[in-house]
């Protein structure tokens, strides 16, 4: 089990408990307990295949777990829930908790800017002319304002996934979950995108990240999730 520490009178923003997660006879999370507080930045790092991607999905309930359950402010997912039953529940969480994804996952066939908008737009019911107004600030701030009709294949990989992050924003969640960022970039690449999350970490969003890049650890981790056969949290940086 993994526990986080955590102190009394806070706000929690992601709440976890005994959450385990298996494929057939494989148990990839095994009675998982963690509190995340409202503008924590956490950072899960370990060796390929301990779970630390089928965490953050596990999160969204884009992987469902056994037992357990996930709780972002006042939603909670149980393990086990049925998703057709439960269809708004699932969808309210997912508006709560952005997702940023390793290889970007941009509509193709869409602009820039109508692929920010589309979520706010078509799930949240929110006006195109405000969403679109808000959509175009966030690349304003990501440093692509003037991709905004560009399609994701006039694009670097650096660039998409700046707009990746931009898209996951756009839906104003509680918090956003980033699936190794940078991993599919170019060296070159990656220092774009970990200025765009530190930028982002300075304004008090949850943020919880599996990465391998130092910078990401260095810059903008306030905890370090170790995951692994020993599961450790380091709570401070004046501990690592």
């Amino acid at each position: 089990m993994c526990r986080a520490a955590w102190r009394e009178n806070v706000v929690l923003c992601i709440d976890v408990k005994g959450l385990t997660k298996s494929y057939g006879d494989h148990v990839v999370i095994d009675d998982l307990s963690l509190r995340v507080e409202e503008g924590e930045v956490v950072v899960f790092q370990g060796p390929s295949g301990v779970g630390k991607s089928t965490f953050l999905r596990c999160l969204t309930y884009l992987e469902p777990f056994q037992k357990g359950l996930v709780r972002v402010g006042d939603i909670v997912i149980e393990a086990g829930l049925d998703v057709r039953r439960h269809r708004d529940r699932v969808r309210h969480l997912r508006e709560q908790v952005g997702f940023v994804f390793q290889f970007f996952n941009l509509f193709p066939h869409l602009t820039i800017l109508e692929n920010l908008a589309l979520g706010p737009v078509h799930v949240q019911n929110r006006p195109r002319a405000v969403v679109e107004k808000e959509a175009r600030a966030l690349l304003d701030r990501v440093g692509l304002a003037a991709k905004a009709a560009a399609f994701p294949h006039a694009l670097s990989g650096g660039q998409k996934q700046r707009v990746g992050i931009a898209r996951a924003l756009a839906m104003r969640p509680r918090a956003v979950l980033f699936d190794e960022p940078t991993s599919a970039l170019d060296p070159e690449m990656k220092n774009d995108v970990v200025d765009v999350i530190a930028d982002f970490a300075k304004d008090g969003l949850t943020l919880l990240i599996v990465t391998h890049e130092p910078a990401v650890v260095e810059r903008v981790a306030t905890r370090v999730v170790r995951f692994g056969p020993a599961c450790r949290v380091l709570d401070d940086r004046t501990t690592r």
